[in-house]
């Protein structure tokens, strides 16, 4: 078995994860049916499931797969409330990525 883990990222790294599971959090910008639309450093469209109850001007995460169009396929969402701040949450992005063998599991074999 692999073991993997899911990214923190934002906006402007959905190219990077295409095919992958991430994690991210913005505020909810624009609902229109089963898509959201989120400010997370850019913004990010996410296809939402039945699942998924968000409110417009609140905080999100989200847990899905990048599409190829770098949508996201959301599994997963969490509504957050109107009390979030996105500058710490981006702060986690940008550190997590910083310092990768710190926070991100890979499988190390597969690795050059």
């Amino acid at each position: 078995m692999e073991s993997t883990s899911t990214p923190r990222i934002s906006a402007a790294l959905l190219e990077s994860y295409t095919g992958q599971n991430v994690i991210i959090v913005g505020k909810v910008l624009q609902l229109r049916g089963d898509i959201a639309f989120l400010e997370s450093d850019g913004q990010v469209q996410a296809n939402l499931n039945r699942d998924c109850h968000l409110m417009v001007g609140n905080g999100a995460q989200i847990i899905g797969k990048v599409n190829p169009d770098l949508t996201i396929k959301v599994l997963n969402a969490i509504d957050l409330g109107n009390n979030v701040d996105f500058q710490i949450s981006q702060s986690v992005v940008d550190i997590t990525h910083q310092f990768k063998d710190i926070f991100v599991y890979a499988d190390r074999a597969g690795m050059n």
